[in-house]
């Protein structure tokens, strides 16, 4: 394992509130979609709201242990969040589930297009620039003015860990939020989900953490050319 350097340590905080940033939105999109689609415990736990606080409350190694220690030993941060729902709501109303799995992987979406814009338009505007379409991170250079290079680099940021929370969540095995939208399908999809939760749960999250550099790479470094 290589030393994290003071540049890298100096980004921690960056990486931490984009990271931060992310999981929120993401949770409270289930939450309130759950919410207006007759599911209040959420609502109830305090998760229908974009205050970073009850989700750390709620889920603290995953959303400041994990991430502050993986970015220490890896240089990147990794950790999860989660909102409450009443599972028997999920087998009543499977598409108002499917629509509440879907709302967080949309969140991120959103988050990575508004970060995509930003990075696009500094470009435009001749901000920055990206030197290198291999970049792993997307971190563009050149900055002027000075203030640029805080806004870039998260940006960047943002841009890197949204992108990867909405693939990721949409490979349909549970307890990934893929498997509940594949519920929404009628009873074959609930079927399905009903047996990746019972029988193959953990096989199919290895599956997917497998799989998912196949996805995620064409996929974000169609990206990067794309702001050449």
């Amino acid at each position: 394992m290589e030393s994290i350097t003071t540049h890298q340590l100096l980004m921690l905080p960056l990486w931490y509130v984009a990271f931060l940033l992310a999981v929120t939105c993401h949770e409270a999109a289930h939450a309130w979609v759950a919410w207006l689609g007759g599911d209040s415990t959420a609502y109830v736990g305090g998760q229908v709201t974009l205050n970073p606080l009850p989700h750390i409350r709620r889920e603290p190694f995953g959303t400041v242990l994990a991430p502050l220690v993986s970015y220490l030993l890896m240089g990147w941060t990794m950790g999860w969040a989660s909102a409450p729902f009443d599972p028997s709501w999920e087998d009543r109303y499977p598409r108002r589930a499917a629509l509440m799995a879907l709302a967080g992987p949309l969140a991120n979406l959103a988050l990575a297009a508004l970060a995509f814009a930003v990075l696009k338009g500094g470009q435009l505007g001749g901000w920055w620039t990206q030197p290198d379409a291999r970049s792993a991170r997307m971190m563009l250079t050149d900055t002027a003015p000075d203030w640029a290079s805080g806004v870039v680099e998260f940006s960047s940021i943002c841009l890197l860990i949204n992108c990867v929370l909405f693939l990721f969540n949409l490979f349909p095995v549970p307890p990934l939020d893929g498997g509940s939208v594949i519920a929404g399908f009628g009873e074959w999809g609930q079927a399905y989900r009903d047996m990746m939760r019972t029988s193959f749960s953990f096989m199919g999250v290895v599956l997917a953490w497998v799989l998912f550099p196949r996805v995620f790479e064409p996929f974000y470094y169609g990206l990067v050319v794309s702001l050449l």
